[in-house]
């Protein structure tokens, strides 16, 4: 059934699709056996050779079917945010995926440490829209005067590849940035008054994000790694969507991405996220199975 739903929702996803006349996208049966892959929690053959029109391309095909399956859009994730992760992956710009709501889990999760065909985990932050003035913010701070909240996030993302390192910014566009699951923490509110928000803003560049495993840490990162200021992530994706004719709404969240590297889960560990320097402090923890 979901095969059947996938290659009939393609013709409509041609048309979401559209890209310069010369750009390759993924073929239909490639991005139903993704797809397919996906669901399935298996390693899908690596896309190769593609521009980056051509990973545009392939992932609103790839979209349109999980569109059918997965349904209710959350919001956006920004990947490739942080330098180290773009050098990881040989990129130099970040790129976009979607998040669906059933991919949001509560903080204090149990999941399965095989949550996907390739499952690592990294420590992100999300941001929920107040305000679509947001979509022509050029600042942090014309940003954080259109969101309302700042909500901790493990991310759980999923490279799904056969050969995760011949991945590139292309590609990694093509696979929906392996948007998989992700824990949420306990939201801090965007201040009302002025002198507070820029309190906040200027917190969130300078925190310090801690990640432990079974209590030990494995890794830290700090606010400015992500594009010099975390909210940078969020001009950078008004930017790009308006190239798509898309644009944030007031609801929608958005993943700014990693504060630390992508590290894999194993079973039985408990992996918690500490962001030090906010005004409020903040813990997020998940628990793999």
């Amino acid at each position: 059934m979901r095969t059947t739903l996938s290659r009939l929702a393609l013709a409509a996803a041609a048309l979401v699709a559209a890209a310069p006349a010369l750009s390759a996208c993924l073929t239909d049966a490639q991005v139903a056996a993704l797809a397919d892959a996906y669901y399935d929690k298996r390693p899908a053959p690596n896309p190769e050779g593609l521009s980056a029109a051509d990973g545009e391309c392939s992932r609103a095909k790839l979209l349109a079917l999980f569109d059918l399956n997965l349904r209710e859009r959350a919001g956006y994730k920004a990947g490739l945010t942080n330098p180290a992760v773009q050098k990881r992956f040989n990129a130099d710009a970040p790129v976009w995926g979607v998040l669906y709501a059933s991919m949001l889990l509560p903080d204090g999760s149990a999941v399965d440490a095989r949550f996907g065909a390739r499952p690592l985990y990294e420590a992100d932050l999300l941001v929920r829209v107040k305000d679509a003035a947001v979509n022509g913010a050029k600042t942090p701070a014309d940003v954080i005067a259109a969101i309302d909240q700042v909500i901790p996030f493990i991310e759980l993302p999923d490279l799904v590849v056969e050969a995760p390192p011949r991945l590139n910014g292309a590609a990694i566009t093509a696979i929906n940035v392996g948007a998989r699951l992700g824990v949420t923490g306990r939201p801090i509110a965007v201040p009302v008054t002025r002198g507070e928000r820029y309190q906040l803003l200027d917190a969130l560049g300078k925190m310090t994000v801690i990640v432990k495993a079974d209590g030990a840490e494995v890794d830290r990162g700090k606010g400015s790694d992500v594009l010099e200021h975390p909210l940078n992530a969020v001009v950078w994706l008004a930017q790009d969507l308006k190239r798509h004719g898309l644009a944030l709404k007031p609801g929608d969240v958005v993943s700014l991405g990693s504060f630390s590297r992508l590290l894999p889960p194993k079973a039985g560990q408990k992996v918690e996220v500490e962001y030090w320097g906010l005004p409020e402090p903040r813990t997020v923890s998940v628990s793999f199975r």
